[in-house]
């Protein structure tokens, strides 16, 4: 059994999580029931990927008490004032239909469409405008996404509250260093989004080789690397034997081979998310 993270604000966190983004409205039902039939407590969503209903739904339909189960929606990246972020959460709520969410993440410290523009004072009023939603009931535990250090410590300053968690891309091969360290070391818990390089890390043959050897497919030894890491990996598929596979990762990697894995690069493609 795997046990669950603690966020620095005491929030309890499941370890796996399903990721859903790119994931179709009817595919995205199917695989939230199938995740939670299999045992997944963890859902990951956001405005912008466009199924939180489906999400939502699913949840409803599988029978499981709502308090039992881990909801992240986001913070569409480009809402940087006090009434939009209320009324995008309002928004993102009504479409699962639920009073409250676990967790609620500013996207990405700029727009999708100007990356690397300096938004320090809109993430401020962000920041400040979801702990006052905090406290109103409507979000349990807050965190940020895509977020360097400097934009982490600009939130910090203004408001004396850290994120809880800093959602990133990390996989073997990619596993921006300078971030994860500066957030471990600060007590801020690292979700890693995209553990599986979206399918690309599936088909290295160096990988595939040494799951061989661990009798595990190359997506359970990725996600297994992602825990060992002290970060919470966030898989995401659409297929019900793989979202099965994808948490058995109740396994230890030995120190040569988290070597290995460490030394490796390249891997997956590379998104550049800085201009």
């Amino acid at each position: 059994m795997l046990k669950d993270f603690i966020a620095c604000d005491g929030t309890s966190i499941p370890a796996v999580g399903l990721g859903t983004w790119q994931s179709q409205p009817d595919d995205c039902y199917n695989a939230v029931r199938w995740a939670l039939d299999e045992g997944y407590r963890h859902i990951d969503t956001a405005y912008a990927y466009g199924n939180e209903s489906d999400v939502g739904r699913a949840i409803r339909d599988s029978g499981i008490s709502r308090e039992q189960i881990f909801v992240t929606t986001k913070l569409p990246s480009h809402i940087k004032d006090e009434r939009g972020v209320e009324a995008h959460l309002i928004e993102s709520l009504r479409n699962l239909r639920m009073d409250y969410v676990d967790m609620y993440l500013i996207h990405a410290p700029w727009p999708w469409a100007e990356i690397g523009k300096d938004c320090t004072e809109g993430n401020i009023i962000a920041w400040k405008t979801m702990l006052d939603l905090q406290l109103r009931g409507f979000i349990r535990c807050c965190g940020v996404s895509n977020f360097h250090p400097d934009e982490i410590l600009s939130l910090i300053e203004a408001t004396g509250y850290q994120p809880a968690v800093n959602q990133i891309r990390y996989f073997v091969g990619n596993t921006q260093p300078e971030t994860t360290t500066f957030c471990q070391e600060n007590g801020i818990l690292v979700e890693a989004y995209s553990p599986l390089a979206t399918g690309a890390i599936l088909e290295n043959g160096g990988l595939s080789q040494l799951a061989a050897r661990y009798n595990v497919s190359v997506a359970q030894l990725c996600i297994a690397y992602c825990l060992h890491k002290g970060t919470l990996p966030l898989p995401k598929s659409v297929n019900q034997t793989r979202i099965r596979q994808n948490i058995e990762v109740d396994f230890q990697i030995t120190d040569a081979d988290i070597a290995y894995l460490d030394s490796l690069e390249g891997i997956g493609p590379y998104k550049r998310l800085r201009s």
